[in-house]
């Protein structure tokens, strides 16, 4: 998920119930927020350009972890396979991960990078600032070094 800007759709915490985890791609909002879904469910997050020093001094700008052998990269400002942002490009380059999530468009994108050979996607947003008419979250499972079972949810 990304872009929620202070709001959280009443719907998310079901769509987010069989989920192993939740991941958040910037603009989260305010504490509170991220405290809901802390208490929900195992919770990553990080920073995005909207989000205060509450926020920045909990989660990082950039996040790299590996999880069920994929190799994740997330961060809010990260542009899109062939157009990275200079912030992020340098790192994709350098050691790219097998999946790269961003947000701050608020376009929901998911599309290979065959050069860097990995996944990216935008979750798009799901709050209700900004210019999206859609509310969008992804949902997919990860296995044995697998991205697999992507859902787009839309309310």
């Amino acid at each position: 998920m990304s872009d929620t800007h202070s709001y959280l759709h009443p719907q998310v915490l079901k769509y987010f119930e069989e989920v192993d985890e939740i991941w958040h791609a910037g603009d989260i909002g305010n504490v509170e927020l991220a405290d809901q879904l802390e208490a929900f469910k195992p919770f990553r997050a990080v920073w995005g350009n909207i989000d205060g020093a509450d926020i920045r001094v909990r989660y990082p700008e950039t996040l790299r972890f590996t999880l069920e052998d994929v190799d994740v990269v997330i961060t809010h400002i990260g542009g899109y396979p062939g157009k990275y942002a200079p912030g992020i490009r340098e790192l994709l380059k350098k050691s790219p991960p097998k999946l790269f999530i961003c947000g701050h468009s608020h376009i929901l994108k998911v599309m290979p990078d065959p050069t860097l050979q990995l996944l990216h996607m935008n979750p798009g947003a799901c709050g209700q600032q900004g210019w999206h008419k859609v509310k969008t979250l992804l949902r997919f499972q990860l296995d044995a070094g697998r991205i697999q079972q992507l859902e787009v949810i839309e309310f």
